[in-house]
C-alpha cells in the first residue's frame, strides 16, 4: 500500500500526527493510499525551512526565478498523460477532463514564466523639483495554499508557481481527499531545479489548516473551497495579520434568449452542467429560460439523457464518480428535497446503475434535470455540486438579471443571445465577476484574473494573473533626491516637497 508522504526541507518523509486518512478511489472505493497528518513538530520544521528559502531565494534575480518557471512548464508538458492519468484514477475524472485540468495549471506557469516583466514597478522623474519617485515589487516570504479536491492540479499551480516566482517561499497543504497528484507535482518541480526548501508540501485536515493560518511566520494564505470554510479561513488569517485570498462557493447561471442558437444552447448547458460531474465551482447550475426559451427544455431533457457517467478510461463516459459517498448522499438529499419542494424533476440520476461491475461501488449518479425551480427552493439556494441543472423562466432580460443579482453568490454567469445589445445590457448590469457571452464557463485565461465577486470571495485579489503578483508582493515606494552641494534656505515646516 502506497504511503503519501509530506515534503519538508526538501525530504520526503511520512506523517507523524493525527489522523491517518485512506486515499480512495471513487469509482470502485478501492483505497490507493494511506496518509497520515503532518505533526505540529513537522509543521513547526516545515516553515523554518520556507523561512530560511525565502531569505535566500528572493536574491535570486527575477530572470533566474524565470528560468526556473520555463523548465517547469516543460516538464509538466512532457508528463501531462502521466499526470492525467493519475488525476483521473484520484479524482474519477475522465481521461480528457483531468488533462483539461493540468493543461489549465501549465497555462498558469507560463505566465509565470513572464514574471520579470510583471514586477517591474513605476518611476517618475521630477516628480518635485530636483526629486525622483520609483517604486519595487517586492516578495512577502512564506505562503500558504490550501487546496480542494475536484482540481488537484490547476488549482495548487494557480498558487506555488506565481508566488515562487515574485520570489516567495511556500507550503502547499493539498486536499486529503486526493493528495497524489499535487505530490508528483512537487517532485516535478523540484526535479526542474528548485532549492530544495522552496516548496514544502504537507498534508492533513483542519488541525493542520488552522496551523497554518495562525503561524506568525506565514505571510498570505490562498484558498479555494466551499464558502463556510471560505468564510473561516478569510477571517481567521486576517484576524492573525496575513494577507488571505479565499474562493468559495457558487450558483452560476446561464441566461438564454429567445434568439440564441439552439443547439449552441443545449450543448453548453449540457457540458457546462454536469461535466466533471458539477463538482466544478465554475459550473453552470442554473438555466434562466427568458421568454420563448422555454420551448428548450424537451431538447434538453432529451440531450442530457444521453450522457452516460463512466470510469476514467471509457471513452464514452461523459464524466465520472462523484468524489466521495458522503457527497453523493448529499446530493441525493437534496435532488429529494427538490422533490418534495415542488421542482419537476425531468430526469433522476438516483436512478443509474453503472453496467461496468467492477465500478458498480462507485459515486455514481447520473444526469439529473429540475424544472420550474423557485429561488426560494434548497435547491437553488445551496451549491449543489453534482451533475444537476436547474431550470427557470423569466419573462425579460431585465427580470432574469433580477434572479441572479438577488443571489448571494457571484463567481461566473453567461448570457446566449444573437442580440450585441442584450449582451451589452447583461454584461454591464449583472452583479457577477465572470461574464461569458456565448460561452457557458467563462474562467479567463491567466493573463486576465480569476474574479468571483460577493459571496463566492473573500479577499482584495484574486487568482493569477496581474492581481496575484500584486497578492504575492508588496510595493514599496522611493523618494529620492541627490544635491550636488550645499543648498540654501530656510528648514521646510511643510509636507510640500519643494
Amino acid at each position: 500500500m502506497q504511503q503519501v508522504k509530506h515534503l519538508i526541507n526538501g525530504e520526503w518523509q511520512l506523517g507523524e500526527g493525527q489522523p491517518m486518512i485512506d486515499v480512495v478511489n471513487p469509482a470502485n472505493q478501492n483505497v490507493l493510499a494511506t496518509q497520515t497528518a503532518a505533526s505540529d513538530l513537522q509543521l513547526e520544521r516545515a516553515v523554518a525551512a520556507a523561512e530560511l528559502a525565502f531569505l535566500q531565494w528572493r536574491e535570486v534575480p527575477a530572470p533566474e526565478r524565470a528560468r526556473l518557471m520555463l523548465n517547469f512548464q516543460h516538464s509538466l508538458k512532457l508528463h501531462h498523460d502521466e499526470l492525467g492519468e493519475l488525476l483521473a484514477q484520484d479524482t474519477g475524472k475522465t481521461f480528457a477532463d483531468a488533462k483539461g485540468d493540468v493543461w489549465r495549471g501549465i497555462e498558469v506557469v507560463e505566465q509565470a514564466c513572464g514574471i520579470a516583466s510583471q514586477m517591474m514597478g513605476e518611476t517618475l522623474e521630477n516628480a518635485a523639483r530636483g526629486i525622483d519617485c520609483y517604486s519595487y515589487l517586492q516578495p512577502l516570504g512564506v505562503c500558504a495554499g490550501i487546496t480542494p479536491f475536484n482540481f488537484p492540479a490547476m488549482i495548487p499551480l494557480w498558487m506555488f508557481p506565481l508566488a515562487t516566482a515574485c520570489g516567495n517561499s511556500f507550503i502547499l497543504k493539498p486536499s486529503e481527499q486526493d493528495p497524489l497528484v499535487p505530490n508528483r507535482i512537487a517532485e516535478l518541480f523540484v526535479e526542474c531545479g528548485a532549492p530544495k526548501n522552496l516548496l514544502q508540501v504537507l498534508h492533513g485536515g483542519p488541525k493542520q489548516v488552522d496551523a497554518l493560518l495562525t503561524h506568525p511566520d506565514i505571510k498570505a494564505v490562498s484558498f479555494v473551497g466551499s464558502a463556510p470554510v471560505a468564510e473561516h479561513i478569510y477571517h481567521t488569517g486576517s484576524q492573525h495579520n496575513k494577507r488571505v485570498q479565499a474562493f468559495a462557493g457558487a450558483k452560476n447561471h446561464m441566461v438564454v434568449m429567445p434568439d440564441a442558437n439552439a443547439s449552441q444552447v443545449v450543448n453548453a448547458l449540457v457540458g457546462a452542467s454536469v461535466g466533471a460531474a458539477g463538482q466544478r465551482c465554475m459550473a453552470i447550475s442554473v438555466a434562466v429560460l427568458v421568454g420563448d426559451a422555454k420551448a428548450l427544455i424537451p431538447q434538453i431533457q432529451m440531450e442530457m439523457k444521453k450522457v452516460r457517467p463512466g470510469v476514467w478510461n471509457d471513452p464514452e463516459a461523459g464524466y465520472g464518480p462523484l468524489i466521495s459517498a458522503a457527497s453523493k448522499q448529499r446530493v441525493a438529499g437534496l435532488i429529494q428535497q427538490g422533490i418534495e419542494e415542488g421542482a419537476e424533476c425531468l430526469l433522476d440520476g438516483r436512478d443509474f446503475r453503472i453496467a461496468d461491475i467492477t465500478a458498480a461501488d462507485g459515486n455514481w449518479l447520473g444526469p439529473t434535470l429540475f424544472a420550474n425551480v423557485t429561488p426560494e427552493m434548497a435547491i437553488y439556494q445551496q451549491e449543489i455540486f453534482g451533475p444537476v441543472l436547474l431550470l427557470m423562466t423569466a419573462d425579460s432580460l431585465d427580470d432574469a438579471l433580477t434572479v441572479i443579482n438577488r443571489n448571494p453568490f457571484g463567481n461566473g454567469c453567461s448570457i446566449f443571445t444573437s442580440s450585441g445589445a442584450a449582451a451589452r445590457t447583461f454584461q454591464r448590469e449583472v452583479t457577477v465577476g465572470q461574464v461569458g457571452i456565448n460561452v457557458p464557463i467563462p474562467v479567463p485565461l491567466p493573463c486576465f484574473s480569476f474574479t468571483g465577486w460577493k459571496g463566492s470571495f473573500f479577499g482584495d485579489l484574486h487568482a493569477y494573473g496581474k492581481q496575484a503578483v500584486r497578492f504575492y508582493t508588496e510595493t514599496k515606494t522611493i523618494t529620492s533626491r541627490w544635491f550636488d552641494g550645499d543648498v540654501a534656505g530656510a528648514p521646510n515646516m511643510t509636507i510640500q516637497l519643494k
